[in-house]
C-alpha cells in the first residue's frame, strides 16, 4: 500500500507563533528511524500498560511483535484500540510522533516473511516465520501486530508545534 501524506493540521494554540505544520515526510522519516517505541493498551479492569519494544514501520502502519503470554497481547485481545509513541527524549529538539489506532495479527505468511527481513535489516534480529508468527533463535514464539493510524501526532520542539495529521481512511 502506497504511503499518501494525510492533511497536516497545525494546533496554534500549543505551536509558537508562526510556526508550521512539519511536512509528513518528516514524520514518516521519524516513525521508519525510530528502533523503539512505547505501546499503551489498556488491561481489561481499565488500568492502563505501557511498555517499551522493538517497532518497524512500513506500508503506512507500525508492526511489533509480542508474546501470546504476555500482557500487552491480552489487553489487545480483549480492547485492539491502542497508543504507540516514538520520538526523542531531548527536550528542545526532535519530534515526538504519536499513532492512535487500532492493533490486528498479521498471519499471512508472505507479509510475514517480508517483515522478518525488514526486523532483520533494521534491528539484525533472526525471526524465522512460523504458522503463528515468528519465533526467534532461542526458540520463543511472538506474535506479529500491525498498528494502522487513526490518528497521528506530531510534537516539534524547535521551534514548539502540535500536529495532527488526519489520514483518509480515518475521515
Amino acid at each position: 500500500m502506497p504511503e499518501t501524506a494525510p492533511v497536516a493540521e497545525l494546533n496554534e494554540g500549543f505551536s509558537e507563533p508562526g510556526a508550521t505544520a512539519p511536512p509528513w515526510a518528516q514524520v514518516a522519516q521519524v516513525l521508519s528511524a525510530a528502533e523503539m517505541a512505547w505501546l499503551s493498551t489498556v488491561r481489561r479492569d481499565g488500568r492502563p500498560h505501557v511498555t517499551p519494544l522493538p517497532a518497524v514501520w512500513a506500508d503506512g502502519r507500525m508492526y511489533f511483535c509480542a508474546g501470546s503470554h504476555e500482557q500487552k497481547t491480552k489487553n489487545l485481545q480483549a480492547d485492539a484500540r491502542c497508543v504507540l509513541a516514538v520520538g526523542a527524549n531531548q527536550f528542545r529538539s526532535g519530534l515526538d510522533v504519536v499513532i492512535e489506532g487500532t492493533a490486528a495479527r498479521v498471519t499471512g505468511n508472505a507479509q510475514l516473511y517480508r517483515l522478518a527481513a525488514l526486523w532483520k535489516s533494521k534491528l539484525d534480529w533472526d525471526f524465522q516465520v512460523t504458522g503463528e508468527g515468528f519465533r526467534d533463535p532461542a526458540g520463543r514464539q511472538g506474535l506479529v501486530f500491525s498498528i494502522t493510524p487513526a490518528k497521528v501526532l506530531a510534537f516539534g520542539k524547535n521551534p514548539y508545534t502540535q500536529t495532527r495529521y488526519r489520514l483518509a481512511a480515518a475521515g
